[in-house]
């Protein structure tokens, strides 16, 4: 069960992702793209999105596609790519590989908060993550952060949850 829900979370930040990059469509307030967006599980606005696609990777190579294709809900903080370029040179193809499964696991799953929260509900909190640990939230002169890293696009519904996009990997304490 634990598994499962690490999964769908994971999922759910694709998702946020993907959105995201679908600006057009999901980054207006219609009611229409409202709709047409949060028909959409996270996997599939991640994928969909274009600016997502270290994300997608990671996913995929994680094994959490299935999961974060679930029922949720799920509240991702998605890294774009050019977030995951901040990272040290060679970081990203470094915790593709198999023998590093677990480890991409846990990063990926550290960004991942089971349930629904939408940016109006963050308060300065610790959530409980997917992967077991704690993600400290806050809201700085209205912007909503996400340990060291930024939300530069919030509330993106998808069917099973939402996703906010962040300017930052967040790595988990080890």
């Amino acid at each position: 069960m634990k598994k499962t829900v690490g999964y769908m979370a994971i999922l759910m930040a694709i998702s946020v992702a993907a959105a995201s990059a679908i600006a057009g469509s999901c980054g207006s307030h219609t009611q229409t793209a409202a709709a047409s967006c949060s028909s959409k599980d996270i996997v599939a606005v991640a994928s969909g999105a274009g600016q997502f696609n270290t994300l997608v990777a990671a996913v995929k190579a994680a094994g959490l596609v299935d999961v974060l294709k679930g029922e949720g809900p799920f509240t991702v903080f998605a890294p774009t790519d050019e977030a995951f370029a901040k990272l040290p040179a060679g970081t990203v193809d470094e915790l593709l590989k198999p023998e590093n499964r677990d480890k991409l696991v846990a990063i990926l799953k550290h960004h991942v908060v089971p349930g629904k929260v939408m940016a109006a509900d963050v308060k300065p909190m610790a959530a409980k993550t997917a992967a077991g640990n704690e993600l400290q939230l806050n809201v700085k002169d209205g912007k909503v952060l996400v340990a060291s890293a930024t939300v530069v696009k919030a509330d993106i519904e998808a069917s099973n949850g939402v996703i906010h996009v962040i300017d930052a990997v967040v790595i988990p304490k080890s």
